[in-house]
């Protein structure tokens, strides 16, 4: 796959799966925008890409705030006049039990986990109409489809994701503008290497591959995705979960 020409959008691209996204993107020749909210990593990211002879650019926002996603969508495409690709990877999780769940790690979660992804795709999908021409893909999760406790809000995000997904990509369809979504299982991230040895056993038990995901395998499907092989594909949710869940 050539990318070569395209602008690819990538936020939370500045570590885990969002990060070798943008990497991928960049070894296929496309333009990648990292936008993250860690100015450090983020740059870090863009200039290894750089190293590697590709190509990217940093825009450190806040996905929740659409005052600073509508104004960078406009930053870029007044750059490079236009937006191919958007990936909406950015997300936190908050995780408690409902009964000891602050409003504010709900809030936070919701905001940027789903409003995130409202924000960057209402800022784009009028340019990408208008050019016919643009590809979509939601990042959302297993645990979007099957619930997990203790992460009420983290599920309800990723769930809302896949209905926002399906809505849109029946409005835009017309337009040759798909939207798509994934749904990661266990990826190894910093944020699962951090878990207790057990905890990460108890995982991969009732993981049928008795493994976690690599970060490099949802970044290929991502691809996948946003390429010409995919052009006939929209409203879906694509399952990397290793068989966990069928």
């Amino acid at each position: 796959m050539d990318f070569a020409g395209k602008v690819a959008v990538v936020t939370g691209a500045s570590q885990g799966i969002g990060e070798s996204i943008a990497q991928d993107l960049a070894e296929h020749r496309a333009e990648v925008i990292v936008i993250d909210v860690q100015k450090e990593k983020a740059e870090e990211v863009a200039s290894t890409i750089r190293e590697k002879n590709g190509k990217a650019s940093t825009y450190i926002i806040d996905v929740s705030k659409s005052g600073q996603v509508d104004s960078t969508v406009e930053k870029i495409i007044e750059r490079y006049g236009k937006i191919d690709f958007l990936v909406n990877n950015a997300g936190v999780t908050r995780d408690s039990l409902l009964m000891r769940m602050k409003e504010e790690d709900w809030d936070t979660v919701i905001s940027v986990n789903l409003k995130g992804v409202y924000n960057f795709s209402r800022a784009v999908i009028r340019s990408m109409a208008r050019n016919r021409f643009g590809r979509i893909v939601n990042i959302s999760s297993v645990v979007g489809l099957m619930g997990n406790a203790g992460q009420s809000n983290y599920a309800a995000s990723k769930a809302g994701v896949i209905g926002f997904t399906k809505s849109l990509a029946r409005e835009v369809a017309a337009r040759n503008v798909t939207v798509n979504a994934v749904a990661p299982g266990y990826v190894a991230t910093s944020m699962t290497e951090s878990l207790p040895e057990s905890v990460k056993k108890n995982f991969i038990d009732i993981i049928p591959m008795k493994r976690f995901g690599k970060p490099k395998e949802v970044a290929q499907v991502v691809r996948f995705l946003l390429s010409d092989d995919a052009a006939y594909i929209t409203g879906q949710v694509i399952s990397i979960n290793g068989g966990m869940l069928m």
